[in-house]
């Protein structure tokens, strides 16, 4: 049948500059094989299906695909979820405020309508320790001196990432990925450092997916969630923030990230709908 379909592009205001999103806006009724095919077939890095809540307290459910499985969480396709469902006419139970059910359960979203950034509350994340011997192969995989290092860790907030805090932004952008090094740590792999005042953000991101075998995410919802997470309870970074990502492959992703009095992380951008039209599913 023929179903309502819209590509986002998220954390981002400017077309083309951020992270790509189909959404198709009823998965009612389409066989798991056929999911994964769709979105093996967009090749995009993540492709989202928009269903009926099975929560009462939802205003939609959402399942999220990669090329080639399903996620319980992402952030992009969270927030570009959102964007596509009120834009299709969705009408959120509680003014200014829209509750996704997805595989890691109920996810808070906020909406700043002066502003039109949305943003989600950071699900809950777990910390592991990140073994030096790891920590040691990850900087020759990333063409990195060790001493580029402050810290490092495992967190997983759905998705699960082998995380370093680098010295500076420049560390972040000089780092040259060999993937077959980096499969070493067993997850995708993140890194966080500091910009100079007056740099393009506070600080720069990257995300190099070793579980796709190569690449890199060009913004990451998740991932910048996780960071903030782990650094902010760490005392590392301030309680407010803003945070650049996919500068090294020719993006310009923007996230802002704050913790509440309540200790709430939120995570928010802006999405853009660069396609819309009809898919035979």
């Amino acid at each position: 049948m023929r179903r309502p379909f819209q590509q986002l592009d998220v954390f981002t205001d400017v077309p083309y500059r951020g992270n790509p999103l189909a959404v198709v806006l009823d998965g009612a009724g389409i066989g798991e094989d056929e999911l994964l095919r769709f979105a093996n077939w967009t090749n995009l890095s993540e492709t989202t299906f928009l269903l009926q809540p099975t929560d009462p307290a939802a205003d939609y459910r959402v399942r999220i695909f990669t090329t080639t499985t399903e996620l319980p969480f992402a952030g992009h396709p969270t927030i570009g979820s959102c964007v596509a469902w009120l834009r299709a006419g969705g009408v959120p139970r509680t003014p200014g405020v829209v509750v996704q059910e997805c595989g890691v359960g109920l996810v808070t979203l906020v909406l700043d309508e002066a502003s039109g950034r949305v943003e989600f509350a950071a699900p809950p994340l777990t910390e592991a320790e990140l073994s030096d011997h790891v920590v040691d192969a990850m900087c020759v995989g990333l063409g990195l001196p060790r001493d580029a290092v402050v810290r490092g860790a495992v967190l997983s907030n759905g998705p699960t990432f082998a995380a370093l805090e680098l010295t500076s932004a420049e560390h972040v952008l000089a780092a040259v990925p060999d993937y077959a090094a980096l499969a070493t740590a067993g997850v995708d792999v993140g890194l966080i450092g500091p910009h100079s005042p007056g740099g393009p953000a506070d600080v720069e991101v990257r995300l190099l997916m070793t579980s796709l075998g190569a690449g890199e995410d060009p913004v990451t919802g998740s991932l910048n969630a996780a960071l903030a997470q782990w650094l902010m309870g760490a005392g590392a970074l301030p309680e407010s923030y803003t945070a650049s990502q996919g500068t090294a492959i020719g993006r310009a992703g923007r996230l802002s990230l704050r913790r509440d009095d309540q200790g709430q992380v939120w995570v928010g951008g802006h999405a853009v709908c660069c396609v819309e039209g009809t898919v035979d599913l």
